[in-house]
């Protein structure tokens, strides 16, 4: 079955042909660790992680490198500003060192509580210094690279003819409409640095000694040196914030394409904003919110992941408190629904199976329909499909979209059974068994209701009967 992406590059939705058949490698873009990752940023870890489980429940193998940028993100797109991790490091009170460890281990709690699965690596920059180092000098071999002395060593893009392919920008564009003054001895708007000198008059608690001189990395060479050696010079999918599109991305072909003088990346997928309406999520303020807050707010990081997926990945989103209320109370329904039905579903009909499994994937497969997967999972529920096929047809559902459907629909049912049922119900629930079995319909209806008056729900099971609380 086709699988459909919107490839940044083409702008369209195009079939995934993948480089090697049944196997995919996606190489995505992941946090700078000076702070917390707020909801926003969340939001396309979590879109990532569909377009994962998309493939996996098409019969693929993945491959997924994320890497952590521990080192060289500056504050400013200009190569100007103050490194984030030493940033991080002065707000604390902490090394940057210690600081990359802390915002890590919070980073990986956060993917674990959204029920992320976990990439096939994780790559910090800081690991893969000595082939940064080696990728920049094969740039400067190929004519690519000049030096700003004092600044760094950067990347002249007027010698590459394709820059700003991918944003749909030139070089002469960028220069009209530049709204940042060139660095000193900076030839063009779009350059770039690949390695960064340290101060002279000051020394960085990371650095660390190149062809050039005593510095650190760029933050675009980490990404490109990172992908190609775990990944090698042909890549199926780059993905990442469509922030990254038109500066970091962009410096990421222009690094690599000269040196592997083919296309390396055939599918580049992009995640849209979070909008915040009740304030600007910033770091730059400390102003942002974090799944912890959600959390402490009454909200299961498992409901923010619900919420995210009604909505396209590339569509920008609007997040407010009433919203997420509204996912909540519909996530809710949904395993309310679930919990009185779910079984084993070892028994289940196949034919029926595979034909619901062949809509869903159909669905999910057209660009990460996620939306359209959570009402087909929504009219499954109204359905009269037998429970075992529907139960699982939900672990289907869950294995696709990651909401934890049937632990928490089964910790919901299992909470029901430990309620005290008083002995007034039952004995009415018996007498019901009695007349539906005598076909006293209009008795067994009237006791229905009264066992509905004293807050209990009895439904027909093929064993008898069921009750639980209203």
């Amino acid at each position: 079955m086709d699988i459909k992406l919107f490839n940044t590059m083409s702008k369209q939705i195009e079939i995934f042909k993948p480089l090697k058949e049944g196997e995919v490698s996606i190489y995505t873009c992941g946090p700078t660790v000076y702070h917390f990752a707020h909801i926003g940023n969340l939001r396309t870890y979590v879109s990532q992680d569909i377009m994962k489980r998309m493939f996996l429940a098409n019969g693929y193998k993945v491959k997924h490198i994320m890497n952590i940028t521990d080192v060289g993100h500056l504050t400013s797109d200009a190569d100007t500003g103050e490194d984030k991790m030493e940033k991080g490091s002065r707000r604390e009170g902490k090394s940057v060192w210690d600081i990359a460890k802390y915002y890590t281990d919070v980073f990986m709690s956060d993917i674990k509580k959204l029920n992320i699965l976990p990439a096939t690596k994780y790559t910090p920059a800081t690991q893969y210094i000595a082939e940064q180092i080696d990728l920049v000098k094969k740039l400067e071999d190929l004519g690519y690279t000049y030096i700003i002395d004092g600044d760094g060593v950067y990347y002249d893009t007027s010698k590459f003819k394709d820059y700003g392919k991918l944003g749909g920008q030139n070089l002469d564009e960028l220069k009209a409409g530049a709204r940042v003054e060139f660095s000193n001895g900076k030839r063009n708007v779009a350059d770039f640095a690949l390695w960064k000198f340290s101060p002279k008059d000051a020394k960085r608690q990371m650095e660390w000694e190149s062809p050039w001189g005593v510095g650190f990395p760029g933050w675009h060479i980490e990404c490109s040196a990172m992908c190609l050696t775990e990944i090698g010079d042909s890549l199926d999918i780059h993905s990442g914030g469509v922030d990254h599109i038109k500066v970091h991305h962009t410096n990421e072909i222009a690094q690599v394409e000269p040196v592997i003088k083919h296309r390396w990346v055939n599918y580049w997928v992009h995640m849209e904003f979070l909008n915040d309406l009740s304030g600007k999520m910033s770091k730059s303020n400390g102003d942002f919110l974090t799944l912890s807050l959600l959390e402490e707010k009454g909200y299961p990081p498992i409901v923010y992941r619900y919420f995210l997926l009604l909505a396209s990945y590339r569509k920008q989103l609007n997040f407010s408190y009433d919203l997420l209320d509204g996912a909540k109370k519909s996530y809710e329904n949904l395993l309310k629904k679930i919990s009185e039905f779910i079984c084993s579903g070892e028994d289940f009909n196949k034919d029926i199976f595979n034909s619901w499994k062949a809509n869903i994937l159909e669905t999910l497969n057209n660009d990460m329909n996620t939306a359209g997967v959570i009402v087909l999972l929504q009219d499954l529920l109204k359905s009269d499909v037998d429970a075992d096929t529907k139960s699982a047809l939900v672990k289907l559902f869950d294995d696709i979209l990651g909401l934890r459907l049937v632990e928490n629909a089964l910790a919901l049912k299992n909470t029901a059974n430990t309620i005290s049922i008083p002995e007034e119900v039952k004995a009415l629930a018996e007498e019901r068994l009695v007349a539906k079995a005598n076909k006293d319909f209009v008795k067994a209806d009237g006791l229905r209701a009264k066992i509905l008056d004293l807050g209990f729900v009895v439904e027909d099971t093929k064993d008898g009967y069921s009750l639980k609380q209203k």
